[in-house]
């Protein structure tokens, strides 16, 4: 250790308060983390890339400061999916603090990677008040039945209104409106049902059938459209 001559020169004063660091929850119980090891949770974060074209939801399962689980999930970049399967394989095994300053191939996984640092650094997790926390493979729990990410694509214009394309039970199929044109249901595939079933040697037409359902009052329709076609 190199000291300044001012500093070397300096009378010697007695450190008084030094109790540690503050607390934090972490699954269950209250804990002075001043080491890597100290902490663990599990807690989702959300990042961006510089030209906000794209964003991930990142979800970590911490257990003495090493990622056990990482689910990744990108939305609104295509190159953002090969990212993510880079990601995904990088994140596991690494502490959170190597994981801080390891390039995720992709900004805006890089962006979700330290917010997650802050919440679970901070102690703001899911999982701060859950006794030994979530286990491993809680994070698929997020995905449902046929493992898919929930997601909403929707589109409008001001000449044409708007067109639902995906929600989170599944691929919308077609819309109903009534007699104003307006919407007042829809169809949708649940694709992971629908996959399930044909992976388990269900014919495909007959699975596609079987993982569709309706919202709303898509019976009283007075029109049905194609969202991406008419």
């Amino acid at each position: 250790m190199i000291y300044s001559t001012e500093v070397e020169h300096m009378t010697c004063v007695a450190k008084g308060a030094n109790h540690g660091p503050a607390p934090i929850p972490q699954e269950g119980r209250w804990v002075q983390a001043k080491e890597v090891k100290d902490i663990s949770g599990l807690t989702h974060g959300v990042g961006w890339c510089a030209p906000q074209q794209g964003a991930c939801k990142l979800t970590l399962n911490v257990k003495d400061g090493i990622i056990h689980e990482a689910l990744v999930e990108t939305i609104g970049c295509s190159g953002m999916t090969h990212s993510a399967a880079m990601a995904a394989e990088i994140l596991n095994g690494k502490t959170i603090l190597e994981a801080l300053n390891t390039d995720l191939v992709c900004d805006a996984i890089n962006t979700a990677m330290r917010e997650l640092f802050l919440q679970i650094t901070y102690g703001r997790t899911q999982t701060a008040f859950s006794e030994d926390g979530l286990p491993i493979g809680a994070g698929l729990e997020d995905l449902g039945k046929g493992l898919r990410s929930q997601i909403g694509t929707m589109y409008g214009t001001t000449a044409k209104g708007v067109r639902y394309l995906e929600m989170a039970e599944g691929y919308v199929t077609r819309m109903a409106l009534d007699e104003n044109d307006e919407v007042i249901g829809y169809e949708f595939v649940h694709l992971g049902k629908m996959m399930e079933s044909i992976e388990k040697g269900v014919d495909a037409n007959e699975a596609l059938a079987k993982a569709k359902s309706k919202y709303g009052r898509f019976d009283e329709a007075t029109k049905i459209i194609n969202p991406r076609h008419q």
